[in-house]
Protein backbone atom coordinates (compact mmCIF):
# COMPACT_ATOMS: atom_id res chain seq x y z
CA UNK A 1 0.00 0.00 0.00
CA UNK A 2 1.00 3.55 -0.65
CA UNK A 3 1.54 5.05 2.79
CA UNK A 4 2.94 8.47 1.21
CA UNK A 5 -0.23 8.36 -1.09
CA UNK A 6 -3.09 7.31 1.52
CA UNK A 7 -0.85 10.77 3.56
CA UNK A 8 -1.75 13.16 1.31
CA UNK A 9 -5.52 11.68 0.25
CA UNK A 10 -6.23 11.77 4.58
CA UNK A 11 -4.36 15.48 4.79
CA UNK A 12 -6.30 16.59 1.73
CA UNK A 13 -10.06 15.65 3.05
CA UNK A 14 -9.47 16.58 6.31
CA UNK A 15 -8.52 19.83 4.89
CA UNK A 16 -11.64 19.74 2.70
CA UNK A 17 -14.09 19.69 5.41
CA UNK A 18 -11.81 22.42 7.51
CA UNK A 19 -10.64 19.90 10.24
CA UNK A 20 -7.47 20.66 12.35
CA UNK A 21 -5.59 17.58 13.80
CA UNK A 22 -7.24 17.66 17.25
CA UNK A 23 -10.88 17.90 15.56
CA UNK A 24 -10.23 15.26 13.47
CA UNK A 25 -8.97 13.50 16.54
CA UNK A 26 -11.81 14.41 18.66
CA UNK A 27 -14.40 13.72 16.02
CA UNK A 28 -12.88 10.46 14.83
CA UNK A 29 -11.45 8.98 18.06
CA UNK A 30 -8.33 8.40 16.55
CA UNK A 31 -5.18 9.94 18.59
CA UNK A 32 -3.82 13.14 17.08
CA UNK A 33 -0.48 11.70 16.92
CA UNK A 34 -1.71 8.67 15.21
CA UNK A 35 -3.50 10.73 12.60
CA UNK A 36 -0.27 12.87 12.09
CA UNK A 37 2.04 9.85 11.65
CA UNK A 38 -0.45 8.68 8.93
CA UNK A 39 -0.66 11.95 7.09
CA UNK A 40 3.48 12.06 7.32
CA UNK A 41 3.32 8.46 5.64
CA UNK A 42 5.14 7.08 8.84
CA UNK A 43 2.47 4.68 9.50
CA UNK A 44 -0.08 2.65 8.28
CA UNK A 45 -3.59 2.01 10.27
CA UNK A 46 -5.34 -0.49 11.40
CA UNK A 47 -8.28 -1.46 9.03
CA UNK A 48 -10.80 0.09 12.09
CA UNK A 49 -8.93 3.00 12.21
CA UNK A 50 -8.95 4.45 8.47
CA UNK A 51 -12.78 3.01 8.80
CA UNK A 52 -12.92 5.17 11.55
CA UNK A 53 -11.17 8.54 9.88
CA UNK A 54 -13.32 7.62 7.00
CA UNK A 55 -16.43 7.96 8.57
CA UNK A 56 -15.28 10.79 10.47
CA UNK A 57 -14.47 12.65 7.28
CA UNK A 58 -17.44 11.44 5.60
CA UNK A 59 -16.04 9.49 2.79
CA UNK A 60 -14.93 5.94 2.50
CA UNK A 61 -12.08 3.58 2.93
CA UNK A 62 -11.63 3.50 -0.81
CA UNK A 63 -11.36 7.10 -1.10
CA UNK A 64 -8.66 7.40 1.33
CA UNK A 65 -6.80 5.01 -0.37
CA UNK A 66 -7.54 5.88 -4.16
CA UNK A 67 -7.94 8.60 -6.70
CA UNK A 68 -10.85 9.16 -8.43
CA UNK A 69 -11.56 7.34 -11.51
CA UNK A 70 -13.36 9.49 -13.88
CA UNK A 71 -13.74 6.97 -16.68
CA UNK A 72 -17.72 5.74 -18.28
CA UNK A 73 -16.16 1.82 -17.46
CA UNK A 74 -13.83 0.52 -15.00
CA UNK A 75 -12.78 -2.97 -15.32
CA UNK A 76 -10.51 -3.47 -11.41
CA UNK A 77 -8.51 -6.34 -11.87
CA UNK A 78 -7.84 -8.76 -8.98
CA UNK A 79 -4.46 -7.33 -8.67
CA UNK A 80 -5.76 -3.88 -8.61
CA UNK A 81 -8.35 -4.18 -6.12
CA UNK A 82 -6.93 -2.48 -3.00
CA UNK A 83 -6.74 -5.03 -0.07
CA UNK A 84 -6.36 -4.85 3.45
CA UNK A 85 -5.83 -7.42 5.85
CA UNK A 86 -6.18 -7.28 9.68
CA UNK A 87 -3.50 -8.48 12.21
CA UNK A 88 -6.37 -10.85 13.23
CA UNK A 89 -6.28 -12.27 10.02
CA UNK A 90 -9.64 -10.75 7.81
CA UNK A 91 -9.61 -9.36 4.96
CA UNK A 92 -11.40 -6.43 3.24
CA UNK A 93 -11.02 -6.07 -0.39
CA UNK A 94 -12.56 -3.27 -2.07
CA UNK A 95 -14.05 -4.20 -5.68
CA UNK A 96 -15.50 -0.56 -6.44
CA UNK A 97 -13.79 2.17 -7.76
CA UNK A 98 -13.79 5.74 -6.63
CA UNK A 99 -15.98 8.00 -8.53
CA UNK A 100 -15.91 11.74 -8.44
CA UNK A 101 -18.62 12.56 -6.08
CA UNK A 102 -19.78 9.58 -5.01
CA UNK A 103 -19.54 8.00 -1.79
CA UNK A 104 -19.97 4.11 -2.29
CA UNK A 105 -18.06 1.41 -1.50
CA UNK A 106 -18.55 -2.31 -3.26
CA UNK A 107 -16.44 -4.63 -0.47
CA UNK A 108 -15.77 -8.49 -0.28
CA UNK A 109 -14.32 -9.08 3.20
CA UNK A 110 -13.14 -12.74 4.66
CA UNK A 111 -13.29 -13.51 7.99
CA UNK A 112 -11.44 -16.71 9.69
CA UNK A 113 -13.30 -19.00 11.79
CA UNK A 114 -14.28 -17.42 15.32
CA UNK A 115 -12.70 -14.02 14.68
CA UNK A 116 -14.34 -10.74 15.84
CA UNK A 117 -14.09 -8.27 13.15
CA UNK A 118 -14.99 -5.34 15.84
CA UNK A 119 -17.43 -2.55 15.48
CA UNK A 120 -17.58 0.31 13.30
CA UNK A 121 -18.89 3.70 13.96
CA UNK A 122 -22.02 5.41 12.90
CA UNK A 123 -21.85 6.87 9.15
CA UNK A 124 -23.74 10.17 8.50
CA UNK A 125 -27.94 10.04 8.61
CA UNK A 126 -28.94 8.70 5.50
CA UNK A 127 -26.30 6.48 4.79
CA UNK A 128 -27.23 2.67 3.86
CA UNK A 129 -25.89 -0.72 3.76
CA UNK A 130 -25.83 -3.98 2.38
CA UNK A 131 -24.49 -7.28 3.43
CA UNK A 132 -24.65 -10.64 1.72
CA UNK A 133 -23.25 -13.91 2.97
CA UNK A 134 -21.22 -15.82 0.47
CA UNK A 135 -19.94 -18.23 2.80
CA UNK A 136 -20.11 -19.40 6.30
CA UNK A 137 -22.11 -17.91 9.21
CA UNK A 138 -21.93 -13.91 10.52
CA UNK A 139 -23.21 -12.08 12.92
CA UNK A 140 -23.59 -8.61 12.31
CA UNK A 141 -24.94 -6.58 15.62
CA UNK A 142 -26.94 -3.17 14.60
CA UNK A 143 -26.73 -0.90 17.88
CA UNK A 144 -26.47 -4.11 20.24
CA UNK A 145 -28.96 -6.20 18.46
CA UNK A 146 -27.51 -9.19 16.96
CA UNK A 147 -28.88 -10.60 13.51
CA UNK A 148 -27.18 -13.91 12.77
CA UNK A 149 -26.72 -14.64 8.89
CA UNK A 150 -25.69 -18.09 7.12
CA UNK A 151 -24.60 -18.62 3.94
CA UNK A 152 -26.86 -17.22 1.01
CA UNK A 153 -28.61 -14.71 3.78
CA UNK A 154 -28.49 -10.78 3.36
CA UNK A 155 -29.39 -7.87 5.37
CA UNK A 156 -29.81 -4.33 4.82
CA UNK A 157 -29.88 -1.51 7.74
CA UNK A 158 -29.35 2.08 7.95
CA UNK A 159 -25.66 3.25 8.39
CA UNK A 160 -26.48 5.46 11.19
CA UNK A 161 -25.98 2.97 14.05
CA UNK A 162 -22.58 1.57 15.48
CA UNK A 163 -22.42 -1.78 13.51
CA UNK A 164 -19.92 -4.59 14.13
CA UNK A 165 -18.96 -7.92 12.33
CA UNK A 166 -18.21 -10.86 13.70
CA UNK A 167 -17.53 -15.06 12.39
CA UNK A 168 -19.23 -17.03 15.04
CA UNK A 169 -18.42 -20.36 13.27
CA UNK A 170 -15.86 -23.06 12.47
CA UNK A 171 -14.91 -22.47 8.78
CA UNK A 172 -13.97 -19.14 7.21
CA UNK A 173 -16.82 -16.52 6.48
CA UNK A 174 -17.09 -14.72 3.26
CA UNK A 175 -19.58 -11.90 2.81
CA UNK A 176 -19.81 -8.53 0.75
CA UNK A 177 -20.57 -5.29 1.62
CA UNK A 178 -22.71 -2.65 -0.55
CA UNK A 179 -22.58 1.16 1.16
CA UNK A 180 -23.46 4.24 0.32
CA UNK A 181 -22.47 7.45 2.42
CA UNK A 182 -24.86 9.90 2.70
CA UNK A 183 -23.51 12.77 1.72
CA UNK A 184 -24.60 17.14 1.33
CA UNK A 185 -24.60 18.84 -2.19
CA UNK A 186 -20.98 19.69 -1.82
CA UNK A 187 -19.89 16.20 -1.62
CA UNK A 188 -19.47 16.35 2.45
CA UNK A 189 -20.91 14.11 5.12
CA UNK A 190 -24.33 15.42 5.99
CA UNK A 191 -23.72 16.24 10.21
CA UNK A 192 -26.56 16.35 12.97
CA UNK A 193 -27.96 19.32 13.07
Amino acid sequence: MDLDGLGVRMRGQRQRRGFNLDELAATSGVSRSMISDIERGAKMPTVLVLARLATALGVTVSRLLGEDQPERVIALRRGDQPVITDATGWQRRILSPNLPGVEFEFIRTAVPAGVVVGAFAPHAPGSREYVAVEAGRLTVTLDGVAHTLGAGDALYYAGDCVHAFANPGDAECVYYTAMHVATDHHGSALEDR
